[in-house]
């Protein structure tokens, strides 16, 4: 789809593990598009050997991307100590084995679920401004970028308006992303995701368990 649209290059986050990898690299390279390999890792609310129920059940998502070879045996390395050492109802890591695994690694603010939109979704911008500064301390202004998403959600469209607010008191004025959640991979195909979703879930289309906050979670268009 992604060859159909015109598109250079493509990206995989799947959620906390990278065994897609390989299949999606030679589908990519198959189809005349750059493959972009990448993980929606789990920040740990802690360390990420800490288990404790109460404190450690949450988490915050980070999407990271290989910027280069280096970068790709890092994010191994990442999604292996995620499973082996900081599995805790999700393969989860912590910001410092991020810190210490980051060469080569293009980091981004992330979606509704990443550490700083949650804090500014909280109504805390001073923790924001104090984990944006942690975030360039470890990526760099290069490797470094503000992610905006739109989904039909309203506390997703002030979180943007902070982040763009917030862009040039770092210099990251012209380090946006504009990235789209995806999960299916046409806009047709969002009635038999929530289909899917609800035989996942044991539960029925009249009273679904899980419902996406609209329809458009498919592989959008660049004018789009």
């Amino acid at each position: 789809r992604a060859a159909e649209l015109g598109m250079p290059a493509l990206g995989l986050t799947d959620h906390g593990v990278m065994y897609g990898t390989m299949p999606f690299y030679r589908a990519a390279k198959k189809a005349g598009v750059k493959p972009i390999i990448g993980i929606e890792t789990y920040l740990s609310m802690r360390g990420m050997e800490d288990k404790e129920g109460q404190k450690d059940k949450n988490r915050y998502h980070m999407l990271l991307l290989a910027q280069n070879q280096t970068g790709y045996l890092n994010l191994l390395n990442i999604a292996s100590a995620a499973q082996l050492k900081g599995y805790y109802y999700k393969p989860r890591i912590d910001r410092a084995y991020m810190a210490n695994h980051s060469d080569g690694i293009i980091g981004t603010t992330g979606c509704m679920a990443g550490e700083i939109p949650k804090a500014i979704n909280n109504g805390n911008m001073k923790l924001a401004n104090e984990l944006m500064g942690e975030y360039l301390d470890i990526f760099g202004k290069e490797r470094f970028f503000i992610e905006l998403q739109e989904h039909s959600i309203p506390e997703l469209t002030e979180i943007n308006k902070k982040l763009i607010e917030m862009a040039p008191h770092y210099g990251l004025q012209n380090n946006f992303i504009a990235t789209n959640d995806v999960h299916y991979t046409r806009a047709e195909d969002a009635d038999p995701h929530q289909t899917l979703l609800c035989i996942q879930t044991g539960s029925t289309l009249q009273s679904p368990k899980m419902t996406f906050s609209d329809k458009e979670y498919y592989l959008k268009s660049h004018g789009e």
